[in-house]
């Protein structure tokens, strides 16, 4: 800071000049000017110290910001972890008493464990508008499946075939066990891995649908022999019989039977009639009632094995569309172990 000292000095002049000088005579000025070099109003250049500090705060505030979402990331993933581990351990305990209940009772026992209805009508109602075009089950016989489900899932399902209507099936019978048979092994593979859960096996069939008279006559012939009506299909002879699937599958009582596989379109196909055949026997052996469920119902060897096997008088006339047949059949005590059709023989004393 400079400082400038100013004194008037006095000295002896005319008296004009006296005046003038009397007049510039007054208080002493004191002149201040500082000794900085900024300019006014101009913002101060940054140090390289000061751009250093501000950048290690900024890294830091970074730092803090990544620390706190990795936290909550691990936090948000070992709570979803544990709840879906917790739903896992509830749905294979539900499923375990399904399957060990067996028949109607069964599915009676875990019927708190089932889809809310509003939930339940809302995937058929999706289902069926998607019945309407190509490839998919029409709507009538969508809505009559899942008509049988909902009075008795959560419960005990085995399916003949996989397609459109498979997660369905599966999300309708919430909280029960279904099981899916499909003829093609690859596509059994595909499903498993775009639905993780699903409980689905290949079944090699050794038919034919021109084979339907040989094999109608074969079985009338052996139905007192290899061909019964109530058996173990896992030791059957009877060349209508599926016995190449996991034992444990032969020992559930099912409550509902879907035949909707293997292909029967061409005279190559394997056509289903082992499909309802094997159904109409586990249906008599295991269970008290099994409702089974022979879709393509309008087809020659799906309407004569029907018939044949499932019987007339077991047909369900509510719930049977032209391209569904529906038969409620009964097991145990009541399942006529001589004939598939007509009442049990009475014994005679």
């Amino acid at each position: 800071m400079m400082l400038f000292y100013h004194q008037t000095q006095h000295k002896h002049t005319e008296p004009e000049e006296e005046e003038e000088m009397k007049a510039m005579a007054g208080p002493r000025l004191l002149v201040v000017h500082t000794s900085s070099n900024k300019v006014a109003n101009a913002v101060a250049p940054t140090s390289p110290m000061s751009f250093l500090g501000w950048s290690r705060c900024l890294w830091l505030v970074i730092f803090l910001a990544l620390f706190t979402c990795v936290s909550l990331l691990t936090v948000f993933s070992t709570a979803r972890a544990s709840a879906a581990a917790a739903y896992q351990a509830t749905l294979f305990t539900v499923t375990a008493a399904a399957a060990s209940g067996g028949g109607g009772g069964g599915g009676a026992a875990v019927a708190e464990a089932g889809l809310p209805l509003y939930v339940f009508d809302a995937l058929v109602q999706y289902a069926a508008a998607a019945g309407n075009s190509s490839g998919c089950m029409p709507e009538p016989d969508v809505r009559a499946i899942a008509s049988v489900l909902r009075r008795r899932a959560p419960c005990n399902m085995l399916v003949f075939g996989l397609g459109a209507e498979t997660p369905l099936w599966r999300a309708l019978n919430h909280g029960g066990r279904t099981v899916f048979l499909d003829e093609n092994p690859y596509y059994v593979a595909h499903l498993e891995g775009k639905h993780p859960g699903l409980e689905a096996y290949d079944v090699a069939y050794a038919t034919a649908v021109r084979e339907l008279p040989d094999l109608l006559d074969a079985a009338r012939a052996a139905r007192a022999a290899e061909c019964r009506p109530v058996q173990n299909l896992l030791f059957s002879e009877c060349r209508l019989a599926i016995n190449d699937l996991p034992n444990q599958l032969y020992d559930v009582a099912w409550d509902i039977i879907l035949v909707d596989g293997p292909r029967g379109f061409t005279e190559g196909s394997p056509g289903r009639m082992s499909a309802i055949y094997s159904a109409a026997v586990m249906a008599r052996t295991k269970g008290a009632e099994t409702e089974v469920l022979v879709h393509d119902y309008e087809r020659e060897v799906e309407r004569a094995c029907g018939r044949e096997f499932l019987c007339e008088e077991n047909r369900v006339t509510g719930t049977t569309t032209p391209s569904l047949g529906h038969f409620l059949v009964r097991g145990g005590g009541a399942a006529n172990r001589e004939a598939f059709c007509g009442p049990p023989a009475k014994k005679s004393n």
